[in-house]
């Protein structure tokens, strides 16, 4: 039987963790404002990630996304069953 290793692109040798923060948010700060959520929804979506035992070094346990992205996003949603989210919107 042949498994296969998932691995975390944050985390591959030679990523300067600032760098590839810097990146992010500059990368979110210029997304279109049609797709992007308001800055409080954000920042309170954040909040909800930052509380849940999914999350581990920026990244969501259930589906592997980066919360920071992911919750700058109009069309995303909370992976969680019950969505987290869900109660903000």
């Amino acid at each position: 039987m042949c498994e296969k290793l998932r691995i975390c692109r944050k985390c591959l040798p030679g990523t300067d963790r600032d760098e590839y923060l810097e990146n992010l948010a500059g990368y979110i700060e210029r997304m279109d404002e049609e797709v992007k959520v308001s800055q409080p929804l954000y920042e309170e979506r954040l909040s909800i990630c930052a509380s849940c035992q999914n999350l581990i070094n920026g990244m969501c346990r259930l589906c592997g996304c980066f919360v920071e992205l992911r919750a700058a996003q109009k069309v995303r949603k909370c992976p969680d069953i019950p969505a987290k989210w869900e109660k903000i919107i």
